[in-house]
């Protein structure tokens, strides 16, 4: 059985500080952006396809924490009418943790059809790593071989390579929303895993946007989280 919790930090890239300690919501979101990932699955998508900024520090310690929180800014924000705006570095104000059990904590929520928020995540940053389309079948076996190297359990590898094989489906993807904060939660998730600049890659997210019925006024806070850790 896959380990969801493991499986979205191995994604990501790690989750602990040296020591071990859960670094949850630490480091300034204006260092986030420190290159192409090193570690994680998402370093060999992204990093395959090009070099670009993204949040390393972010998605690599505490993700799910730090993922949920910015959807959560964003909301607030959206809910009170205000002007996107950024999260500020922890010194200045401490992007607001979701609160346990809430619509927004990636830890206890399920997907649509019951399957767990993490793996539902994982699937969305896959699919829209392969939006341009540069991931081919070369590409793929490329990967498959590295992944195969890294230290993951044979479920988690076999489910990462079939998500990598499977054909584009933002249908599917969008149907993974069981609720709209968790639709809020993909769509940012997808949108860290993109680069905006790419019309095909903006076409996929505002395809998604739309499937994911996202009003307007949430996906521009939304994008201002995104683009303040990219």
């Amino acid at each position: 059985m896959i380990d969801p919790k493991k499986l979205f930090e191995d994604f990501l890239g790690g989750g602990k500080q040296p020591g071990g300690k859960t670094s949850g919501l630490s480091g300034n979101l204006g260092t986030l952006a420190t290159g192409a990932v090193g570690g994680g699955l998402i370093g060999l998508l992204l990093g395959s396809k090009k070099v670009r900024k993204f949040g390393g520090s972010m998605l690599g310690y505490g993700g799910a924490a730090v993922l949920g929180g910015l959807a959560y800014k964003a909301w607030q924000d959206w809910s009170a009418n205000r002007a996107p705006a950024p999260a500020q570095p922890p010194a200045q104000q401490p992007i607001p943790l979701p609160p346990p059990r809430s619509p927004f904590d990636l830890e206890t929520q399920s997907a649509a059809g019951g399957g767990d928020a993490r793996i539902a995540v994982v699937r969305a940053m896959i699919a829209a790593a392969k939006a341009d389309g540069h991931i081919d079948a070369t590409e793929q076996k490329a990967l498959f071989d590295r992944i195969g190297q890294l230290g993951l359990g044979t479920e988690e590898k076999a489910f990462v390579m079939d998500e990598l094989a499977k054909p584009l489906d933002i249908a599917a993807i969008a149907a993974l929303a069981a609720t709209p904060e968790q639709a809020a939660e993909i769509w940012l998730a997808s949108r860290l895993a993109i680069d905006a600049d790419d019309p095909r890659e903006k076409a996929y997210l505002d395809d998604l946007a739309a499937r994911l019925k996202l009003p307007d006024g949430l996906t521009a806070h939304l994008e201002a989280q995104a683009a303040a850790a990219v």
